[in-house]
């Protein structure tokens, strides 16, 4: 797992409770998401709209809890964006 899916991992953990929600996720990438991309954090094009980032989150909650920890982020987050 890449030290990329764990910075965004963090940026995104907006209660830094060690797992992401839902609106987490969105809220996070909404408010954060041009920071993130001009930083290097994640990909221009990986900063999408609020339907972007929920599938995101989806694809990521491979248990289906709803809710995130870093592995199950990670995942996919390293094969999406190509880390």
């Amino acid at each position: 797992m890449s030290d990329k899916a764990r910075i965004l991992f963090d940026a995104l953990d907006l209660d830094q409770d060690g797992t992401l929600t839902l609106a987490e996720v969105v809220g996070a990438l909404r408010s954060k998401g041009p920071t993130l991309a001009a930083q290097g954090v994640i990909p221009v094009w990986g900063v999408g709209g609020d339907e972007d980032s929920a599938a995101l989150f989806d694809a990521a909650d491979q248990n289906g809890d709803k809710v995130l920890t870093f592995e199950e982020f990670a995942a996919v987050v390293d094969r999406r964006f190509g880390w």
